[in-house]
């Protein structure tokens, strides 16, 4: 798929691509560098439709799970909401210092974690600790737990009932890229690293199940 004109920092299937048969349907969403966001659909090499608003570098896209919204992430300390079936903006929300990187959705669709280079890693409570940028965050499955990943080489477990980080993990000998519980139960996440490797962890104390060290670059 050619469409940028510059480095795509995220992709993501719609979260019913795989259930709608019509290949004219939206099936995935990007961002790249230049601010640009696009939708593309499976029976095309060509963009759908552009999505514009941002005017620096868009780190992420994320699907709100309804299907009908799409979050972005961007380095102007902001993130924005677009409602795709007017293809316009329903939410711009400013509050972060520094860059907006990534952003989770609650299953239910109820919360978004958008978390940034300034530490902080959830738009309606803040759950501060780990010192340096966060680069990856993502929902349990049992929706009261976020996984975050940061530039301080640990991964944190948050409990949102008791507003609080459970566990600290140190994860990775560099900056820890990306965190994504097991969809079904959450009983293991994978987090991956700029130390060339990717692990496994298990509940309950979130103790090393695998590492995957096949990598000769970052992850």
């Amino acid at each position: 798929l050619r469409g940028h004109n510059t480095n795509v920092g995220g992709i993501v299937f719609h979260p019913k691509s795989m259930v709608s048969l019509d290949q004219k349907d939206v099936s995935l969403a990007s961002c790249a560098a230049d601010g640009s966001v696009k939708l593309w659909s499976l029976d095309s090499d060509e963009p759908v439709a552009d999505i514009g608003g941002h005017t620096m570098r868009v780190a992420h896209v994320m699907w709100h799970p309804s299907g009908h919204f799409l979050g972005t992430t961007c380095y102007d300390q902001s993130w924005r909401l677009w409602d795709l079936e007017a293809q316009e903006e329903i939410l711009h929300q400013e509050g972060h210092s520094m860059g907006v990187y990534d952003i989770a959705f609650h299953q239910d669709g109820s919360l978004a974690g958008p978390e940034g280079l300034d530490a902080f890693g959830c738009c309606i409570m803040f759950l501060e600790g780990h010192l340096k940028g966060i680069y990856g965050i993502n929902f349990s499955p049992n929706g009261y737990h976020i996984a975050t990943g940061s530039g301080d080489n640990t991964c944190k477990v948050w409990d949102l009932q008791q507003r609080r980080c459970v566990c600290t993990i140190p994860a990775h000998q560099n900056l820890v890229t990306g965190v994504k519980f097991e969809p079904i139960h959450g009983n293991f996440f994978l987090t991956g690293a700029y130390d060339n490797t990717a692990k496994i962890w298990t509940h309950p104390a979130w103790s090393p199940l695998e590492t995957l060290a096949k990598w000769k670059a970052k992850t």
